[in-house]
């Protein structure tokens, strides 16, 4: 049995200063910002207890405790749920805190998502990973990062997720240049290369990276090895390239919806789309954004 075929940690980067999301995250983290009646976060790991997985790490700094305090255990608000008679949001609180074993290791300086991932590598040793990142939100039945275990397992390489955008849309992602692994499955492709956000007209498909990754720990290798970007930052991207060229690197079609929730608009649907999967809300809801948009 290879080693692969224990994928039980996941990293979760959440150093970030969410600038995208300004002037909401300007005090709460984004990672903290709710969608529907959920904090953001607690999506990513959820999908991650969904997913089999274990253990996380997340790469935080020092003005991100509240994201490490939302996992734990409040005694003070469970005992006034209790005292209200409150069992249903009782359970919510201490669900939450019960998920799944998590450490915090700080990202001292913002030195890019590459940087991140090498900060948590004595806690990763000498196995596969995931890497989740927080802006990403899927729907999906099979769990996002999941589809990608399965194929790490299956196959023994490391797998990235991609994406299908629209063709004006590349400018935004990182595009791989892929080849079909099997005519008959074109959800796994082998990565060629990787250009970071090109123009329209040198974009070499339309399958963009999107936020989930099973490395192998042979990336750590690669991102202490590479230059950074002109402006400082290890790239994850051009470590994960740099792996395609000498071992091989797969992409797997992730199935399902996604939501960027860096995204004004996206992050707007994300809330509807979740609130509708609500039965408690979703007649409701549906009647009056029905109504607002025949205004």
């Amino acid at each position: 049995m290879t080693k692969q075929a224990f994928i039980t940690k996941s990293i979760i980067p959440v150093a970030g200063l969410g600038t995208r999301s300004l002037p909401a995250s300007k005090t709460i983290p984004k990672e903290m910002l709710p969608v529907h009646d959920k904090p953001t976060v607690q999506y990513i790991v959820e999908e991650a207890v969904n997913s089999g997985l274990e253990h996380i790490v997340f790469i935080t700094n020092r003005d991100k405790k509240s994201i490490e305090d939302h996992f734990d255990y409040n005694l003070q608000l469970e005992a006034l749920l209790a005292e209200k008679n409150k069992p249903e949001l009782l359970k919510a609180v201490r669900d939450v805190a019960e998920y799944i074993s998590i450490v915090s290791i700080r990202q001292k300086q913002q030195k890019g998502l590459g940087h991140a991932i090498l900060c948590a590598k004595d806690f990763i040793h000498d196995e596969y990973f995931a890497v989740m990142l927080g802006d990403d939100l899927f729907f999906s039945p099979v769990p996002g990062i999941r589809q990608l275990m399965d194929v790490a397992v299956q196959t023994g390489k490391s797998v990235i997720g991609v994406m299908e955008v629209e063709e004006s849309n590349v400018s935004k992602y990182g595009i791989i240049d892929p080849i079909v692994v099997d005519d008959t499955d074109s959800m796994i492709y082998k990565v060629r290369n990787i250009v970071e956000k090109p123009k329209q007209h040198e974009a070499p498909s339309r399958l963009a990276v999107v936020g989930r990754y099973v490395l192998s720990d042979k990336i750590f290798d690669y991102l202490e090895t590479i230059s950074p970007s002109v402006d400082g930052e290890i790239q994850l991207t051009d470590a994960i390239q740099r792996m395609a060229q000498n071992e091989g690197v797969l992409a797997v079609k992730i199935q399902g919806e996604r939501f960027d929730a860096g995204d004004r608009i996206e992050y707007l649907l994300a809330n509807i789309h979740f609130a509708l999967q609500d039965e408690r809300l979703a007649e409701q809801l549906t009647t009056r954004l029905l109504s607002m948009l025949q205004k």
